[in-house]
């Protein structure tokens, strides 16, 4: 029995949308599969870690009755990538097998019944719900989302604060040695609703969201978040926990304020850190009036050293930093200039852009 037949960029496009998530070995079998429904005009692709739930549909010519399988979602993946880009596929039911045909090529895939795949539970009541352009999303998570905690026994880090309060979204991760917060304003005063998300949702959130001004729907509630944007549906767990007070993390009044242009310390930092050790990775700043003097050394009692010329008549100072949290920030602002307030050598360092109250970043000093 014929669940589809189309042409093969149909079914491509959303399988890839939802596969991200889909962990090539796992205890349970169903959790490699993919779940194709066919309603009506339109068939649906649901992929699942039972942290996240991603489905994508899409109208396909012709009414089909509503029958559904679950399929291994990388050979089903593959093959279809594997089959010239104008092909016709036609997939179809047999014998608890689902067959896979275009022009002469045929392919019998092992299936496991629909109502045994796991499915997310429907959001609790309450929480808040809204939209934005989808570019304005990605480019938020974007200037936030590198300062995520990979592993961190802290299991909140592991992921994003996103914050709405009144009519402003706010965004924030950390790491415990760095932090990076970015807001953006809302169309609507929405009350206030605070949730962590996992680190995989953001990171595949990144992936699928467009950079045009079509609008994502959130949705946060108290046990999940959900985003719906261009035919795909991300439904999220949330993380339980306390996230850090991210507002005492953020330095206030540091006296010695520079401005930097931003690919210029960039490629700066990028040559120091070919001789910093690898388990370390610091350099030095030394700041002193017109100078910015950074150095790296590493076990072998390599060196080097660059300087710039800033715009600076403050105190001198002298203070160490992972090379790698500096370029981080560096490779997500797009601006051409990019401020540090420096307080003493212990004293972590605010890194914002110039006119731009809505991004902040917190780097810790390090001891080199």
């Amino acid at each position: 029995m014929n669940l589809v037949k189309t042409n093969r960029e149909t079914l491509l496009k959303p399988l890839q949308a939802v596969s991200g998530i889909i962990e090539r070995r796992h205890t349970l079998p169903i959790l490699s599969n993919v779940l194709l429904q066919r309603t009506d005009s339109k068939i649906s692709f649901v992929a699942t870690d039972i942290e996240i739930e991603i489905t994508a549909e899409v109208e396909v010519e012709g009414a089909g009755e509503s029958r559904g399988v679950t399929v291994g979602a990388r050979k089903l993946l593959d093959i279809l990538r594997a089959l010239p880009d104008s092909a016709d596929v036609t997939l179809a039911l047999q014998d608890k097998r689902l067959q896979v045909k275009s022009g002469k090529s045929r392919f019998n895939l092992q299936t496991l019944p629909p109502e045994d795949f796991p499915r997310m539970a429907a959001p609790e009541g309450g929480g808040v719900a809204f939209s934005m352009p989808q570019g304005a999303l990605k480019a938020l998570l974007a200037l936030v989302q590198y300062a995520m905690a990979q592993q961190d026994i802290r299991y909140y880090l592991n992921g994003l604060l996103m914050v709405v309060d009144g009519s402003e979204l706010k965004v924030v991760a950390t790491d415990g040695h760095r932090l990076a917060f970015a807001s953006r304003r809302l169309e609507t005063d929405l009350g206030r609703q605070e949730v962590i998300l996992p680190r995989k949702t953001i990171l595949e959130l990144a992936k699928l969201l467009s950079d045009g001004d079509t609008p994502v729907e959130i949705r946060l509630a108290a046990n999940q978040a959900r985003f719906a944007f261009d035919g795909v549906l991300l439904v999220s767990k949330l993380v339980d926990g306390k996230f850090p007070d991210y507002t005492r993390v953020i330095p206030q009044n540091h006296p010695k304020l520079v401005k930097i242009g931003r690919v210029t310390l960039q490629q700066s930092l990028s040559r120091a850190a070919i001789l910093t050790s690898d388990k370390f990775r610091g350099v030095r700043w030394m700041l002193s009036p017109g100078s910015l003097k950074i150095s790296s050394t590493n076990t072998e009692q390599e060196e080097a050293q660059e300087e710039l010329d800033i715009d600076y008549a403050g105190e001198a100072l002298d203070i160490g930093f992972n090379v790698g949290y500096l370029l981080d920030v560096l490779a997500n602002v797009d601006t051409d200039e990019i401020e540090c307030a420096l307080g003493d050598a212990s004293s972590s360092a605010l890194i914002t852009v110039p006119g731009r109250p809505d991004f902040k970043y917190v780097v810790m000093p390090m001891r080199i």
